[in-house]
């Protein structure tokens, strides 16, 4: 996956709902290629954003430029270019009465007037693409929920769109068709390099396949950047209740309830080990080197696009000067320290 030019250029953008302003002047650039994940508390303003992209709400003022072309002006064709952008849902919203096949076909026959033969034919090359070629004459009542999402995305290709819009796409699904669902995405993104844009709560979802992150608090984007960076150095309070929400680390907080844990003369700290220091035996080296114990209480491990990120929650007992030249000695090894408690 390689991300080119820009493709969504978003300025200034507001939205209001009568005496309510739901969006208060987004700024964001999209690249044609890229994976964006949105998140944020119910309310930020996520969902909203995200249909003022396709129009499907249009924003009170600001700039939506796609293409070159601000769709969000006056006198523009909404039409044409909502055709180029495809929305996956949380609850699939395919049509229980049509077939599989005619779920799909029912957006190029009925809208673009596709004649019906090339319409299933461009159809059933969808199925083959979200491995559902063999369920084509099923009805959806007939489908497990990760099928029925499959048929959605399906349907939401059938405009062979430049950008695809997943509203919780996952969210209602079990553990295993999620993977699958999100399998199929990566698959789809790299072969077609297709952009897509996702609204999710579920961490392990933008671990998996975003390469980049925006975070949305009360209609604002509060915090931006590249995944892995993200996820190893979070700035804003709202974006660390988040992740924190998503590692076996938030746990401490029960544990230094339990002052019995954390021995005399000891610092508790929580260790970061980024892809620069990932694999190194720092924890033995200072045991060794600075005659300090530590003692390990809780550790979790992330890949994040192919690389590691580390968390260790561990005390480091030991003299005062031994502790303070470890923790300088973990700092110089790119180990990022944050001390969490003093005995």
């Amino acid at each position: 996956m390689s991300v080119t030019k820009e493709l969504i250029v978003v300025k200034d953008l507001h939205k209001n709902f009568g005496d309510l302003e739901v969006l208060k002047g987004i700024d964001q650039t999209i690249h044609q290629g890229e994976v964006v994940s949105i998140i944020g508390p119910s309310g930020s303003g996520k969902s909203t954003f995200l249909r003022c992209l396709n129009l499907l709400e249009k924003p009170s003022s600001g700039q939506i430029i796609f293409e070159g072309i601000d769709i969000a002006a006056e006198n523009v064709d909404i039409d044409t270019h909502r055709k180029k952008i495809g929305m996956i849902f949380q609850h699939f919203n395919v049509f229980p009465h049509l077939t599989v096949l005619e779920n799909i076909t029912i957006t190029p026959i009925l809208e673009l007037k596709t004649p019906k033969a090339q319409a299933e034919k461009e159809a059933i090359e969808l199925l083959k693409k979200v491995g559902l070629e063999d369920k084509k004459d099923e009805y959806p009542r007939k489908l497990s929920g990760g099928q029925k999402q499959r048929v959605a995305i399906a349907r939401a290709l059938s405009n062979n769109p430049k950008v695809l819009l997943s509203d919780e796409a996952t969210s209602a699904l079990d553990p295993d068709a999620t993977e699958s669902i999100l399998k199929l995405l990566r698959d789809l993104n790299k072969r077609l390099g297709i952009t897509i844009i996702l609204i999710t709560h579920e961490m392990s979802v933008i671990k998996s396949i975003a390469n980049r992150v925006a975070v949305m608090e009360n209609g604002k984007v509060v915090e931006e950047g590249d995944v892995y960076d993200i996820f190893a150095n979070p700035k804003e309070e709202i974006t660390k209740k988040f992740i924190n929400s998503s590692s076996a680390l938030s746990n401490i907080t029960k544990l230094i309830e339990n002052k019995t844990i954390i021995p005399t003369d000891s610092k508790l700290v929580k260790l970061t080990f980024t892809r620069d220091s990932v694999g190194s035996a720092t924890i033995s080296k200072i045991s060794r080197e600075y005659n300090v114990d530590v003692n390990i209480l809780l550790a979790n491990v992330d890949v994040i696009n192919a690389d590691a990120l580390g968390g260790i929650i561990a005390s480091i007992e030991g003299a005062k000067e031994n502790v303070q030249r470890a923790i300088d000695f973990l700092h110089e090894s790119n180990v990022k320290v944050e001390v969490i408690h003093h005995a």
